[in-house]
């Protein structure tokens, strides 16, 4: 009893942590995208959770323990549904409740969604039908090119945001005169250094914690009799804090396009810069990998890609459409308790 007390306290004290060092990692994070404006400042964020992410699906990986080939499917399949239905619903819901309508610039979310509707089928889908293995896995020489083909989607997709086409990336002129962050002084070189070094502290934290709360995770998960896919979205729900939390908070602000930013962004680096190493790492140490998605997830996700592509197709939202995409994303949970 004494002991079952003191780990329940632990749990507690490193939940409270994780909480802390989320909104450290958040205030730092916004801190620098202050500094380097959109569609940089977003991009600090989502590049510096997702390579640490790829840090913690690695050592899992390279561990060994019952399930490992499946860590990079159920963390990087989590991540585009709690991105595309979770972090994007919420962020239109609540910005829907305090303003009514909010707008964005259709031209870059609409690019956005394509690459990240194709990456997802490369990866996810296409293991699949491929021929020249049974099962849901690419051999070595399709898994190559899968990783190779993403990171260069990835990259192109990072040209067109930072570089060719970065005006599809800003807020709309109307936006900008509602944002008081747009009018306040941009912070200094010396504190935009500090923040720097704080935010890869706060997000070390976060996905160490996360780690440490995993095993946790995963007993309760196993004296519930669900499915273990639950821990890889709890996993990723953990990973994501950061990220979610500073979407909701610039769309409760009225800052629509620096959320799509950042959460779309998120899921596009979570695909483009995971998957490539993961496959490298699995060639060069010879480890399983699979990665293809049930007939039920895949389903789950094109709907969520054709609901996603009608929310922003005309650059405008309405609670409606937030409450639409958060109930797809309850039905995703609620199906990979009870498949």
């Amino acid at each position: 009893m004494t002991a079952l007390l003191s780990q329940t306290w632990f749990i507690a004290l490193m939940s409270v942590t994780l909480i802390g060092a989320v909104l450290a990692a958040v205030h730092h994070a916004e801190v620098i995208a202050h500094k380097t404006g959109e569609p940089y400042g977003t991009l600090v964020l989502s590049i510096s959770v997702t390579i640490i992410e790829v840090s913690l699906i690695i050592s899992m990986m390279l561990t060994g323990h019952e399930g490992a080939e499946f860590i990079a499917r159920d963390a990087v399949f989590a991540t585009v549904m709690i991105v595309i239905n979770g972090v994007i619903g919420l962020c239109i819901f609540m910005g829907g409740l305090t303003h009514h309508e909010m707008t964005f610039r259709n031209e870059g979310t609409n690019s956005a969604l394509a690459v990240l509707t194709a990456l997802a089928t490369f990866i996810l889908v296409m293991p699949n039908v491929t021929m020249s293995t049974p099962g849901p896995d690419f051999t070595k020489s399709q898994l190559a090119f899968a990783g190779i083909a993403s990171f260069a989607l990835y990259v192109a997709f990072l040209f067109f945001q930072t570089v060719s086409h970065r005006d599809y990336y800003l807020p709309k002129t109307e936006d900008k005169k509602t944002d008081s962050n747009a009018h306040a002084l941009k912070p200094s070189n010396l504190k935009t250094a500090v923040s720097a070094v704080l935010l890869i502290l706060s997000l070390i934290t976060v996905v160490g914690l996360a780690e440490l709360l995993s095993p946790a995770i995963e007993r309760g998960v196993a004296a519930a009799g669900a499915p273990k896919t639950i821990v890889g979205i709890a996993i990723a729900l953990l990973v994501l804090l950061p990220e979610g939390f500073a979407a909701v908070r610039a769309a409760k602000a009225n800052r629509l396009q620096s959320s799509l930013n950042l959460a779309l962004g998120s899921a596009l680096a979570s695909i483009g810069l995971t998957i490539p190493t993961v496959a490298a790492i699995a060639i060069f140490f010879n480890l399983p990998l699979s990665l293809g998605i049930s007939d039920l997830n895949m389903t789950l996700m094109y709907l969520s890609f054709f609901i996603g592509a009608l929310t922003l197709a005309i650059g405008r939202t309405t609670l409606l459409q937030g409450i639409v995409h958060i109930i797809i994303f309850l039905e995703y949970l609620f199906l990979s308790l009870v498949p």
